[in-house]
């Protein structure tokens, strides 16, 4: 049983429930922890791992405030006391400090393995120059656009990720191919999962609800969302009282105890830069300026360097589309649900097929819905080719038709047309689907929305039947919804510590340092208070405790005794450099 463990069991005590919740979750402390009482959560929290895991946490002013504590405590030097000023409270609240602001042996052993800190020179951000402005506006539009892709893609199929939550290869090489940056995709990422645009399940990314509803706002409305959510979560150490961040030349020292920030602090840079917070030498544009203080963003002056949104396009008589500059948001989401883009610029071009326009129609798009929509887009109407081709496609659309049968639950497959049936039952492709001709068509074991999805990737026109014999629109990756941040709970724990909670902590650490020396065998320097009001020392082996009562022999007096717990006064283990008690036998 370690002494010093003893004043901060007894601060846990008195700590409100959200103060012991805040302090668990810094240390890591698992929510089924095995403590039986406040003297248990303070022995571990104060073991050399515990600390060790907590020192990395610090920022620099932590650190600063625990440095100095550490050696006044050490030296001699200073009021080590002084617990109201340079961080001391938040290292009392995270128990690297006692309340009186003297650090713990274990603490002050931990601490002095560490490098001395570095003085730190305050700065203030310079303003960016034009010419660094407008590069910062470009690369945050063309971030936005290229995150909006990868949104695009992932919504449409999860993309593969590394155990290291990175994009992989075989996914870079897709993404290249479409003429997304590449080298800046996994920091696009680590944007979108701040903003919780995106989830990672089975090693898969997945587009969220709110990635679907973030693509549909405006260039500047995403930019914004993505500019807070990475204020958010920044780490501590970057934070500012009023909700900002630091100066960036200051960021590589706030977590000067951390081996890992060098390079999360890099990441976190370019993150910063490719989202065009950050400017050439590390200059701020305008419009990073009401962030980084904690106020909402204003991007009137980042609006004003990037191109104008369009609403209309060109048809034209090759089934293809070009809109004569970035298309508004929305616009671009639901005309590349019918047509496949086929490059990405300030000018975009599009074009239809079958297949796209099938697709639209397995989305729950109609003929009307299609050709309304284009009509109310077009700068030049719906040339026939295309009306042909939505119209012939819909015709066509829901010629195999998909369902459960209502008896047997097998899946069934019908279509007017024998050919296809036939068609379908000989496809090699579809052989896993173990497809079965009778009379009214085909039938398959397997289930119903998976053989749907075989037949539309064999391009066969499948649509999917409810019970009711009406067409249903099924998501083949229904966006999940956002994860949402859940702090872990410490009820359970905080409730089983306070209900061992007894009305005398003296007796209760008594009691605890009397099991620890009797397990441990210890010879103890007993207190004793004696009838007449006097106190005597024994120094005693002890060798039991139960009853009520110490039971150990009496190292003077060679004799066995057994001592009333609630006569001991105190008990340490004893020292043996020191010289033994010379008083004599009660």
């Amino acid at each position: 049983m370690s002494t010093h463990a003893r004043p901060l069991a007894v601060w846990l005590a008195a700590a409100s429930d959200s103060q012991l919740a805040a302090l668990f979750e810094a240390h890591g402390v698992r929510t089924d922890s095995s403590w039986s009482d406040f003297f248990d959560a303070a022995e571990a929290l104060l073991e050399p791992a515990s600390i060790e895991r907590m020192l990395p946490r610090l920022t620099l002013s932590e650190a600063t405030a625990l440095r100095r504590a550490v050696d006044s405590a050490a030296g001699g030097i200073g009021d080590p006391t002084d617990a109201s000023t340079d961080g001391s409270s938040a290292l009392i609240a995270l128990a690297l400090l006692r309340p009186d602001g003297i650090p713990s042996p274990p603490v002050v052993d931990a601490v002095m393995t560490r490098a001395v800190l570095p003085g730190v020179t305050a700065v203030a951000a310079a303003p960016a120059s034009e010419i660094a402005e407008a590069h910062a506006a470009e690369r945050a539009f063309t971030s936005v656009a290229a995150l909006a892709d990868l949104l695009m893609m992932a919504r449409e199929t999860p993309l593969a990720l590394l155990t290291s939550g990175n994009l992989a290869a075989g996914e870079k090489r897709r993404l290249a191919d479409a003429g997304l940056p590449v080298d800046i995709m996994d920091a696009l990422i680590a944007l979108a999962g701040d903003a919780s645009l995106v989830t990672t399940t089975h090693r898969q990314l997945r587009t969220t609800s709110l990635g679907d509803t973030w693509l549909r706002l405006t260039a500047s409305e995403r930019w914004t969302r993505l500019a807070e959510a990475f204020r958010r979560a920044l780490p501590r150490g970057l934070h500012t009282a009023s909700g900002g961040w630091l100066p960036v030349p200051l960021w590589e020292h706030q977590h000067p105890w951390d081996p890992s920030w060098p390079e999360r602090c890099a990441a976190i840079r370019d993150r910063a830069r490719i989202l065009g917070l950050i400017a050439e030498g590390d200059s701020e544009p305008a419009w990073a300026v009401p962030i980084r203080e904690g106020h909402a963003p204003d991007v009137s002056a980042l609006q004003r360097l990037l191109p104008a949104e369009v609403d209309r396009i060109f048809l034209q008589n090759d089934l293809s589309a070009i809109a004569p500059g970035p298309l508004a948001p929305a616009l671009d989401v639901r005309l590349r649900a019918i047509a496949a883009r086929e490059s990405a610029a300030q000018a975009s071009s599009y074009r239809f097929t079958a297949e796209s326009v099938s697709h639209a129609l397995a989305s729950g798009e109609t003929a009307s819905s299609i050709l309304d929509f284009l009509a109310q887009l077009s700068l030049t109407g719906i040339p026939q080719p295309l009306e042909y081709l939505v119209t012939q496609t819909a015709q066509r659309h829901g010629l195999v038709r998909v369902f459960a049968e209502a008896g047997s639950g097998r899946t069934r497959v019908s279509s007017a047309d024998d050919t296809l049936l036939d068609a379908m039952g000989v496809d090699q492709s579809l052989r896993p689907l173990g497809l079965s001709r009778d009379a009214a068509g085909l039938t398959s074991r397997v289930g119903r929305d998976t053989v749907y999805w075989a037949l539309t990737d064999a391009r066969y026109p499948a649509t999917i039947v409810g019970a009711d014999g009406q067409p249903e629109v099924v998501d083949r990756n229904p966006a999940p919804a956002a994860a949402e941040a859940s702090a872990a709970s410490y009820e359970a724990l905080i409730a089983r510590l306070r209900a061992h909670q007894g009305p005398d902590a003296d007796a209760a650490w008594l009691d605890r340092e009397l099991e620890a020396a009797v397990r441990a065998k210890a010879v103890l320097l007993v207190e004793v208070g004696m009838p007449d009001g006097s106190t005597r020392e024994l120094l005693l082996e002890a060798s039991g405790l139960g009853g009520g009562r110490l039971r150990g022999r009496d190292r003077a007096a060679d004799v066995e005794r057994t001592l009333p717990v609630r006569s001991i006064r105190s008990a340490r283990v004893f020292d043996p450099s020191l010289p033994p008690p010379t008083t004599a036998s009660p």
